[in-house]
């Protein structure tokens, strides 16, 4: 990998990871469920008057939107508005990668190797490990909500796989004209759930800080973000790329302690440690035998 895209990676990380503190910034002044859809509606509108959309059946634009966006960030945003420390949260989610895995097996028929079922069992335990800390630093609650959070981002990512068997094609102007799917959907809860006062306060009361959250929800997480990650994933193997997402609750961690003074247990050290284990097991095991193999 190129110094330039080297950097172009770490800076996608440091987005990424910073992400969590300014979801927790924006859901203290924003309903959580109306913040999801100020998010995606500033992500798609103006991008979606210069990009193109993708020549994708709309099931499968339906299918992403209320799956990674929706499904996701209702559920995330959610949890860290109940009082998930934002550090953890990016830690969490990380058991996407297992999700991914277990709905790959039912739904797509892949097998699985001994190195994902070890790094499977790892991470399980990790997640048990942090889930056994509810109480006041975490509550039960929204340690659930963000165990959800990733069981949504996975089934999101096996609709990204079905709409790459529609060939090649903009995977940035994808995200953005999928976009346009979760305002309604998050407005329709919204006002269920939050209810209409609820919503007219918030954006009566709409402050600086409110929209410099939504505007780096929008604009930084996801498009400058996605847009990188999609780039880097064109120029090279996804098994280079992928690794650094490893990074990602680093970056969360730190920034949740230096923003919020988020201080972890030793339990939770210990719990994220061997799901970050897992997740290493499962993401390296296979290039590191490749590479074995391909030694004289």
């Amino acid at each position: 990998m190129s110094p330039r895209d080297l950097a172009l990676a770490l800076l996608v990380v440091v987005v990424w990871g910073v992400n969590f503190v300014v979801i927790k910034a924006g859901v203290a002044e924003v309903p959580p469920l109306l913040l999801g859809a100020l998010r995606f509606l500033l992500a798609a509108c103006p991008a979606v008057f210069f990009l193109r959309a993708p020549s994708v059946p709309w099931r499968l634009y339906l299918a992403y939107g209320m799956t990674i966006s929706v499904g996701q960030f209702a559920f995330l945003f959610s949890a860290i508005h109940v009082g998930m420390p934002s550090g953890l949260a990016s830690l969490v989610l990380q058991s996407q990668a297992f999700f991914t895995m277990l709905f790959a097996a039912l739904w797509l028929k892949e097998s699985w190797r001994t190195s994902q079922l070890i790094g499977l069992v790892m991470a399980a335990g990790g997640l048990t490990l942090i889930g056994s800390t509810h109480g006041v630093s975490m509550p039960l609650l929204g340690f659930l909500l963000t165990v959800a959070a990733a069981s949504m981002w996975a089934a999101g990512n096996i609709v990204t796989r079905t709409v790459a068997a529609c060939g090649p094609i903009n995977q940035l102007a994808f995200v953005v004209w999928a976009s346009l799917v979760p305002p309604l959907p998050f407005l329709v809860l919204s006002l269920w759930i939050e209810g209409g006062p609820t919503i007219m306060a918030a954006l009566s009361n709409f402050s600086l800080r409110s929209f410099a959250a939504v505007a780096y929800l929008a604009w930084a997480a996801t498009l400058l973000g996605y847009g990188l990650w999609t780039r880097l994933l064109s120029r090279y193997p996804a098994n280079q790329v992928a690794p650094f997402s490893l990074l990602v609750p680093v970056v969360g961690l730190v920034s949740g302690w230096l923003a919020f003074d988020e201080a972890l247990r030793p339990v939770h050290l210990a719990g994220g440690a061997l799901l970050m284990l897992g997740l290493a097991v499962n993401l390296l095991t296979p290039r590191l035998l490749g590479w074995a193999r391909a030694r004289p």
